[in-house]
């Protein structure tokens, strides 16, 4: 590519950073090796079993994100084809912003069989905006406990809005976890990393899969059973996690030993509305991870029907939202 191409490529990458509204733009590999010393470990921000990630750095001083998947045959195209669908036109405050992507075959000299011969290497990438203060899991297992009381209730909010935000978008995230869950300067959190989504059609409510990939501890029973994949796949999920940020573990029987450990923290000073919080969080996590899919409630239910009873959220009524007999659908 021309200086002067890689130069509109890059005046693009700063558009849609700044311009929320923007679109994803098609990068090229040239630009994106430039952008992060071509992919140098000292770049390296976080590795999964897909692909790692590195910290770009713009001209202007501005970070992104780069993702860069594995080049194993069995994954990448299908893994790449479903983030680029799934994050074509999400747009969310609880969901991080999908900036580029990249899809490059190059014939590159290899050596085969004692001679060099021309040998494609294919490149794909995907761009996002940068998470500055890393993601969740790096603060669960922070020994410290240093998130006071009302930075986890905003991202046990955060996290719920997102992820009824993509259900009202008909994406099932299948790997929701707190390693995919990023943070930006203000702790507000962003679900990232949808390489294992799923966007169900309006007529379907369910899909089974014979491959099960995922997290384990985070799966739900019914998906590592029969493969069946329905937005109460992702409850499961979510459930785990909310008591993962309440408790610092996933293991937890009742609202009344998560309200009982957190009485204590608080002691006697404005704790009565906190309290409310945690019963209300307590509630949302042990109800998500019931066994039984048609027990677990669904998004809408728990923002308006759990968090609203504390009187935090003021979310508009949309047409999505049932009646109570509809908890669970």
């Amino acid at each position: 590519m021309t200086d002067g191409g890689q130069s509109s490529q890059l005046a693009a990458l700063e558009k849609v950073l700044l311009d929320e509204t923007a679109d994803p733009v098609d990068l090229p590999f040239s630009l994106l090796s430039s952008i992060t010393g071509n992919f140098s470990e000292a770049q390296e921000i976080g590795r999964g079993g897909f692909g790692v990630v590195y910290r770009g750095v713009l001209p202007s001083g501005r970070t992104v994100a780069v993702k860069q998947l594995f080049e194993r045959y069995d994954i990448l195209d299908k893994n790449f084809e479903s983030e680029v669908t799934c994050l074509a036109g999400v747009k969310h405050k609880n969901t991080v912003r999908f900036l580029g992507y990249c899809s490059e075959t190059q014939q590159v000299l290899m050596p085969y069989d004692g001679k060099c011969v021309l040998a494609d290497v294919r490149h794909r990438l995907l761009c996002f905006e940068y998470m500055p203060k890393g993601c969740l899991a790096d603060y669960l297992s922070d020994a410290s406990c240093r998130l006071q009381w009302t930075t986890r209730y905003q991202i046990i909010k955060g996290i719920c809005e997102g992820v009824h935000y993509l259900h009202q978008q008909r994406i099932i995230h299948m790997d929701l976890k707190p390693q995919n869950v990023l943070l930006d300067d203000n702790m507000v959190p962003r679900i990232a990393d949808f390489g294992l989504s799923r966007r169900l059609s309006g007529s379907k409510s369910r899909a089974i899969t014979d491959h099960k990939l995922g997290t384990m501890g985070y799966m739900a029973p019914e998906f590592l059973i029969s493969g069946e994949i329905t937005f109460k796949t992702d409850i499961y999920s979510l459930g785990i996690i909310v008591m993962e940020i309440l408790m610092g573990h996933k293991e937890c029987s009742s609202v009344k030993e998560v309200v009982e450990s957190w009485t204590d923290m608080f002691g006697t000073s404005n704790s009565h509305t906190s309290l409310e919080q945690v019963k209300a969080c307590a509630q949302i996590g042990i109800e998500c991870k019931n066994y039984y899919p048609g027990k677990r409630p669904a998004t809408w239910f728990i923002i308006r029907g759990i968090l609203g009873d504390v009187e935090i959220l003021n979310w508009p009524v949309t047409s999505d939202v049932g009646t109570s007999t509809e908890r669970m659908s």
